[in-house]
């Protein structure tokens, strides 16, 4: 295909789910991961043998969104191009203390994080890669969000109001970066069965609730939201952006 795709936080779970559809479709790929070098290097490596297309994983802290200059240097050195952007990577532990929980409880550091790895890392990268995608003659940037902000979900105040802010984010960017031919848009999950979710204390009533809710009667999975990425980034969607994609089996209805 000869296009390239940049996304944060390949390793795992969505991200992992969206870097192997696009590979497996013949993109090029450079993911980007927190601290597991040596998980990075062995998928980077299965891929480019699996699917025959230039696989590249690069470190990245989300909290610190600035590097992602550094990070598109390195990707014009290996790959020369970008095409697609994918906003992904999250953060978790002690980073989101003071932001995941009940609103008495919130605090300033825990939402500035959060907001920092929504919100900022998405406006930096997006920024980073239209730069590039300008050059190429357009391209595709989303960024990944979830029904947290359209449906109560405990704990879930600090993600849920920045999740909103990316979402509206979106529509600035995709209005002022349309004349350039590149499109933005958003992927709304609902309950996504992944690790992170199963870590949670509560998964299982979580995913009996998913299934009872939904009428596909079933929890959603990484390759469900890679699906959807795929589309908005095909010549299918050329002509949706601005738009908030709601991947949640009918659950924020129920």
């Amino acid at each position: 295909m000869g296009k390239t795709l940049v996304i944060s936080g390949g390793t795992r779970g969505i991200g992992r789910a969206i870097v192997e559809r696009f590979a497996r479709e013949g993109v090029d790929v450079a993911f980007t991961y927190n601290s597991n070098r040596e998980l990075a290097q062995k998928l980077a490596e299965e891929l480019e043998e699996r699917y025959s297309v230039h696989v590249r994983a690069y470190p990245l802290n989300i909290l610190e969104p600035e590097g992602y200059k550094e990070l598109f240097q390195k990707v014009d050195s290996d790959f020369g191009r970008v095409d697609f952007f994918i906003s992904n990577a999250i953060i978790s532990g002690r980073p989101v203390v003071g932001g995941f929980g009940p609103f008495m409880r919130l605090k300033p550091r825990g939402l500035n994080n959060i907001y920092t790895a929504t919100v900022l890392a998405f406006v930096i990268g997006a920024q980073e890669a239209a730069k590039r995608m300008e050059k190429g003659g357009g391209g595709v940037i989303i960024t990944m969000s979830s029904t947290g902000n359209l449906v109560y979900t405990p704990n879930y105040a600090g993600h849920g109001s920045s999740k909103a802010a990316v979402e509206t984010m979106v529509k600035y960017a995709a209005h002022e970066l349309g004349e350039k031919g590149i499109r933005v848009n958003a992927v709304s999950g609902g309950p996504i069965d992944t690790d992170a979710l199963r870590a949670f204390p509560n998964y299982e009533e979580v995913k009996a609730a998913t299934i009872a809710r939904s009428p596909l009667r079933r929890m959603g999975t990484p390759e469900d939201l890679a699906g959807a990425c795929w589309f908005l980034c095909s010549d299918d969607a050329s002509w949706i952006t601005g738009q908030t994609i709601v991947v949640d089996g009918g659950t924020s209805f129920s």
